[in-house]
This record gives structure tokens, C-alpha cells and sequence, in this order.
């Protein structure tokens, strides 16, 4: 069976407490040989955690304050925010109203049965998600099913070796450091939420495997609170071709904070769903479907090309 190389967490604490998290492969020259790769591994593991430890503090910070809004309770009025944005968000709208893409069907909201118990469900959730990671919604949602066929529970994951839980979730990227991710973070959520997962952004992202977008995800999904903006890499890529930060941005994390400085919150939810099948359908990664977008005219990317 040909594997993908594990991932390596990396966390960068940012600006104003926010926090920066990617995978990235381990990639060293054959010359090193192990014991350059061993030593390599083991001076990074201090990093790691240090980095970590900053992106809990950062949304412990957040979690405490919450939106910055007036005393009145009103939503502060940004400094700034980009041109014709509304008119591109009804656009987008517009294009999303047949809800065809890939995410409408295999996203998150999709995998997890509805007739389990609350904390079960919150639990395939917070797994879905994880899988999800740098892996299409397709790959996610058949890798989830082969697990709710076997009884997706906290119990069932804890019982089941690493093999089978590796076969049943192959081929999702990154696929033998998420069977880590996923044992140790059930163990957690066994011994010290009772079965259960977190309910903060701090708490979730303080869990082995689970991002910031996991996070924001976990909390609107499986709670049913908006915490923030789920930034992937549609989110992320639209963004910056609509210029809808101040400035470039080159991580999902640095993306979220932009868009939150003026996108109103009531929309910090919705945001995600219509850029990521937006992202799916129409403005690919790759050669764009411009011709086909209803924000040609008003687009800086397409006006560039």
C-alpha cells in the first residue's frame, strides 16, 4: 500500500493573539541519514509545544473577550472594508443557490448521524473534521462511513487497534498521523470530558490534530456557536483574489483575523460554506472558471488575468 509521508504540526503564534497552524511533510535530504532525522525530530519537539502552548493562550484570550462590540452592545463599524463586497457576496449567493458542490453533500454537516446520541454525534463531528484535514469531501465522507458502519463511538475508536482504524480511514491525507491524532485525542475527551468534547475554541485547539478551522468548525457545527471564521484553503485563496483583507495574506489564521476586522459577524458562519463550495465549483485553485463568475467585472484577480 503506497502512503504519504506523516505530517509535522507547526504553530505560529500572530498579531493580536492570533495563531497560525499548517501541516507541512518532513522532507530531509537521504545524506542525513536516521540519525540526523532523529535528532532533528527530537529538537523540534520543544518548539512544537512551545508554539502550542501559544495557540491555546491566544484563543483562551479570545474565548475570555469575545467580539469587540460597542457598550450598547452593537457591533463596532469597521475602519475598513473592501470595495463592492456586498455585491460580490450576493453574487456568490447566487451562484451557491443550487447547493451542488462537494461540500453540500460529504461536508462536515453531512457525516455524522443525526439519530445518535448528542455526544456521539458532537464526536463524529470533531473526527469528521479531523479527517478532513488536506483530504477531499469525498475521501472524508466514505472514510466516515466505513466507520459508522463498524459504530462510530468514543468507546469503539478507543477499542479498535491502529491497523484497522488505519485501513478504515486510508486513503485521507496524512492518514498514519491521524490514527495517532485521533487515539490520543479520544483518550482525552474519555478522561477529561467525560466522553464529550470542549466547548471553547481553546480547549479544542489544545487537542492533538485539531486546528483552528477544525475548531470554528466544532463549535458552530456540534455546539451550535459562532466563534469565528473556519478559514481553509478555498476561504483563504478567494479572499485574497477579492482583496478582501487589507493586505495579502499568506496563512489561513492571518486570513481569519482579516476577515474578522470587518466582516459582520452575523455572516462569520455562512462565510465558509459559500466560499468553500464557491472555491469547489467555480474559482478553482488552478485556472479559474472566470468566464462563469458572476463577479468578473468587480473581481481583481480576473481583471489581472
Amino acid at each position: 500500500m503506497s502512503t504519504p509521508t506523516g505530517p509535522r504540526m507547526v504553530t505560529r503564534c500572530m498579531s493580536r493573539c492570533s495563531a497560525q497552524q499548517l501541516f507541512t511533510e518532513d522532507k530531509l535530504p537521504p545524506s542525513l541519514g536516521k540519525e540526523a532525522v532523529a535528532g532533528k525530530r527530537e529538537r523540534t519537539k520543544p518548539l512544537r509545544r512551545q508554539r502550542k502552548v501559544k495557540l491555546e493562550m491566544a484563543y483562551e484570550s479570545l474565548d475570555r473577550d469575545g467580539d469587540m462590540d460597542n457598550d450598547d452592545g452593537t457591533p463596532k463599524k469597521p475602519k475598513w472594508e473592501p470595495a463592492n463586497w456586498r455585491l460580490q457576496l450576493e453574487n456568490i449567493r447566487e451562484m451557491r443557490k443550487s447547493k451542488d458542490a462537494p461540500v453540500d453533500h460529504m461536508g462536515a454537516e453531512q457525516c455524522y448521524d443525526q439519530s445518535a446520541p448528542p455526544e456521539v454525534m458532537r464526536y463524529q463531528v470533531l473526527l469528521s473534521l479531523m479527517l478532513s484535514s488536506q483530504t477531499k469531501d469525498q475521501i472524508t465522507a466514505a472514510a466516515m462511513q466505513r466507520l459508522r458502519d463498524r459504530g462510530l463511538t468514543l468507546d469503539s475508536i478507543l477499542e479498535m487497534d491502529d491497523n484497522t482504524l488505519g485501513q478504515l480511514i486510508y486513503p485521507v491525507g496524512f492518514w498514519r498521523s491521524k490514527v495517532k491524532y485521533i487515539k490520543q485525542t479520544s483518550k482525552i475527551l474519555k478522561q477529561q470530558y467525560g466522553g464529550d468534547i470542549p466547548a471553547t475554541v481553546a480547549e479544542l485547539v489544545a487537542l492533538p490534530g485539531v486546528g483552528p478551522k477544525m475548531a470554528h468548525l466544532a463549535m458552530a457545527i456540534a455546539w451550535g456557536k459562532v466563534s469565528g471564521i473556519a478559514v481553509d484553503t478555498h476561504v483563504h485563496r478567494i479572499a485574497n483574489r477579492l482583496k478582501w483583507t487589507k493586505k495579502e495574506t499568506k496563512y489561513p489564521e492571518e486570513t481569519r483575523a482579516a476577515l474578522e476586522e470587518w466582516l459582520p459577524r452575523q455572516l462569520w458562519k455562512e462565510i465558509n460554506w459559500l466560499l468553500v463550495g464557491f472555491g469547489q465549483q467555480t474559482c478553482l485553485p488552478v485556472n479559474p472558471r472566470c468566464g462563469d463568475c458572476l463577479n468578473r467585472g468587480f473581481c481583481p484577480a480576473a481583471q489581472r488575468s
